[in-house]
């Protein structure tokens, strides 16, 4: 697993975390850096800051753009790799749309429902459309 795979891994266990327990995940964040067991990457930071920073836009996002369904009744897992990688998609201008689309429907595979990996790439897809149209 690539190192920056790792990190959106950890960034979703704290952003998963902090939307389960109805906390803060900045906290989250600053306890498992004071664990440090394992380390917790630079990047895992950027994400978990970016995410949370941008939530109320990311959310909005995801509630013009996930036809259907609200937040509310997305699975946790899917609600939350879609934050990572709209921020990385939005905000992150080292990552290239393709591989945030392709690094979240992996790890939807990877730990959601069978219907996840569709369902993340869908919303992605029709977010990566517009983008260019859309104010951050």
């Amino acid at each position: 697993m690539s190192a920056r795979r790792k990190a959106r891994k950890r960034a979703l266990d704290v952003l998963y975390e902090a939307d389960l327990r109805g906390l803060d995940a900045a906290g989250i964040l600053a306890d498992r850096l004071k664990q440090a067991d394992p380390p917790v990457q630079d990047y895992t930071v950027t994400l978990v800051e970016g995410a949370s920073a941008h939530r109320a836009r990311i959310d909005e996002l995801l509630g013009t753009y996930a036809e259907g369904w609200t937040l509310e009744r997305m699975p946790p897992v899917d609600r939350n790799l879609l934050r990572v990688a709209i921020f990385e998609m939005m905000w992150c201008d080292d990552v290239d749309d393709a591989v945030a689309i392709n690094e979240a429907v992996e790890l939807a595979q990877l730990l959601s429902t069978d219907d996840s990996p569709r369902f993340v790439n869908g919303v992605l897809g029709k977010i990566q459309l517009v983008k260019s149209e859309l104010p951050t």
